[in-house]
């Protein structure tokens, strides 16, 4: 019976490991990096051991440290988490090699699965070995790993090669592995998993159906179970097909068969030999502990004679720090406040006053809801995150809310492309028309009414903001009988609430302000100065670092004169593991190269500059 377990990962996962862990009185041990060195795992882990370096290459991805820490902590078990090194069957001999308890399946069965290409040929399937044409659109997947990484859609075959380095790129920083292979697109199809528990006695048991259709980048974004819509013969179909996986390399502990299903078939996409992400909707419509259950098959317990039931419908939202509007781009900062109500399960890996930083994946957090019926558990989520208090850098919260309500997918309608055909709509800006000026009342809480010797009417007051890209401006004065606010009636106003009546309707407002970054209720504003202090303009075709990050590459050959097209990549950033094309605006000539590979970059920065034939 083990009795101290390290975790090899980081954030949300590595606390929810932990919290297992203390329920079943499992002395904990967490590793770090130095960027991650006040991280909440770290924090909460019992013991804690620095991992030298920030970037995951030099930290979560070296096995030999992290065998290491594991031995020089005491414990007797490792825990992968997801990620990293989670499906390295290198790392699980390694592990068991050190006389440690390997929290995990066999590695021969991480082997035979973690690779994509040999599980497709373990189930009867071939990977393409050459792209013609015909075979377009192909999707380019890393060999190795998951979350996204590594994959891209190829529609043109011009474009095949380039994509095929980009994914060899991010897999090897992600995973630590750069093969990838390619397979044929399914357009239009549902995302469905099947969860699966096999102790070493020979029982396997498939815990039902997931739907994690709702993805952005091939990464998943709401997942939910059980799956909705599909047939007693499909649902009866798929968890016969995991099952059949499993066996077939001696599966032993938690893992997920996952599939792409399309005009009412089921076609085999991969088995994750790991704990999945969304693995808390399983555990809340089977009222079971995933964690616990891998712990005690680690140990040799079987598993229970009677199957746990499902009871009701849960759904997970996937809470990152990036703007859906801007490509996606990953956010960082500091997370001054974050609250979810009680009424939701909160997996997280931060707290307030944390800071999000650039090596690691944007999640935040998870946010789970379990409700007798679908509907339920949808209208609860939604509202359970409308309320959350998120202020920081900005995160894809109100996208989410939206996705929840969204009739395509409140019916079930949805399929994996739904972002690619309703992200605009999602993300169209619906700001409060008057956030603005319960900043502006919450600011001039405490100041002097009236000078105490005129007797003349107040000059109005102003103040501007930027809210959703634009500049507004409020405006208000004292009166004698009160404040007046241009038609709105201002009932209460003091530095953190302000309550106005509009149309005979008061409304509540909560401020909260960190230096010109002022949040009201949700809506986000930047206080803008009275007399704005001039500032450097960039030529016409800059481009500016969308985001935090490191330029991992320059197009071949690319130099100040080189001419360039409109949407021809230039160059490529790297943040929180995923790479971000950077292409020329318009057709003409580069007239400078401002960075080079390896350079550490901010938002904002000049990368390069494209001037216009």
């Amino acid at each position: 019976m083990m009795s101290t377990l390290l975790v090899a990962n980081r954030g949300e996962i590595a606390c929810r490991v932990f919290r297992t862990c203390r329920d079943l009185g499992i002395r904990t041990v967490a590793v770090h990096s130095d960027a991650d060195a006040n991280a909440l795992h770290a924090r909460v882990a019992d013991v804690s051991v620095r991992l030298p370096g920030e970037t995951p290459a030099d930290t979560y991805l070296r096995g030999d440290l992290i065998v290491k820490a594991a031995v020089a902590a005491g414990a007797d078990a490792v825990h992968p988490g997801y990620g990293f090194l989670s499906e390295n069957a290198d790392f699980a001999r390694a592990v068991l090699d050190a006389g440690l308890v390997w929290i995990g399946p066999p590695p021969r069965a991480i082997e035979a699965m973690a690779s994509k290409t040999r599980a497709k040929q373990l189930m009867g399937i071939e990977p393409l070995t050459e792209v013609t044409e015909a075979d377009l659109p192909v999707l380019v997947k890393a060999a190795a790993g998951g979350g996204g990484r590594g994959m891209r859609v190829v529609r043109h075959l011009a474009d095949l090669d380039a994509e095929l380095a980009a994914a060899r790129a991010e897999a090897a920083s992600a995973f630590g592995d750069g093969e990838v292979f390619a397979e044929p697109y399914v357009e239009n199809g549902r995302h469905v998993e099947v969860q699966i528990l096999a102790d070493t006695h020979g029982t396997i048991r498939a815990l039902g159906t997931r739907d994690c259709s709702l993805q952005r980048r091939h990464q998943k974004v709401i997942e939910e179970a059980p799956a909705p819509g599909l047939s007693a013969a499909l649902d009866e179909e798929v968890r016969a097909l995991a099952v059949r996986a499993a066996r077939a390399v001696d599966y032993v502990g938690a893992g997920t068969v996952e599939f792409l299903v399309a005009d009412g078939k089921a076609h085999f996409l991969e088995m994750n030999t790991r704990l999945q992400v969304e693995h808390p909707v399983t555990e809340a419509v089977f009222g079971v502990d995933l964690v616990a259950e891998q712990i005690r098959i680690a140990e040799g317990h079987p598993l229970a004679s009677d199957a746990p039931r499902a009871r009701g419908h849960a759904v997970e939202a996937r809470l990152y720090a990036e703007d859906p509007a801007r490509d996606w781009s990953p956010q960082t900062g500091t997370l001054h406040r974050f609250s979810v109500p009680e009424s939701v399960r909160l997996d997280t890996g931060y707290t307030d006053g944390d800071t999000i930083g650039v090596h690691y994946d944007p999640l935040l957090a998870k946010v789970v809801a379990h409700a007798p019926t679908r509907t339920e558990a949808l209208r609860k989520l939604a509202a359970a995150l409308e309320r959350a208090v998120i202020h920081g850098p900005v995160t894809n919260r109100d996208l989410l809310v939206r996705s929840l309500r969204h009739p395509e997918f409140t019916a079930a309608r949805m399929d994996t492309s739904f972002y690619d055909r309703h992200l605009p709509d999602l993300t169209e800006p619906v700001p409060d028309p008057h956030a603005p000026l319960a900043a502006a009342l919450a600011d001039a809480h405490g100041r002097s009414r009236f000078g105490g010797w005129r007797n003349v009417p107040a000059q109005p007051q102003t103040k501007r903001y930027l809210m959703a890209g634009e500049e507004h401006e409020a405006r208000y004065r004292y009166t004698r009988e009160g404040l007046d606010a241009d038609g709105v009636r201002v009932v209460h106003a003091d530095a953190g609430l302000v309550i106005l009546e509009a149309d005979a309707v008061e409304r509540k407002y909560e401020v909260a302000r960190y230096g010109n970054q002022v949040y009201v209720n949700a809506t986000p504003l930047t206080a803008l100065p009275r007399f704005p202090d001039p500032t450097a303009q960039h030529a016409p075709g800059s481009l500016l670092a969308p985001m935090p990050g490191t330029v991992v590459r320059v197009a071949d050959g690319l130099t100040a004169g080189t001419p360039v097209k409109a949407g021809e990549p230039l160059l490529w950033l790297e943040a929180m593991k995923m790479q971000h094309k950077i292409t020329a605006p318009v057709t003409g000539t580069l007239t400078d190269l401002c960075v080079a590979p390896g350079q550490q970059v901010e938002p904002g920065m000049l990368l390069a500059v494209v001037q216009q034939a």
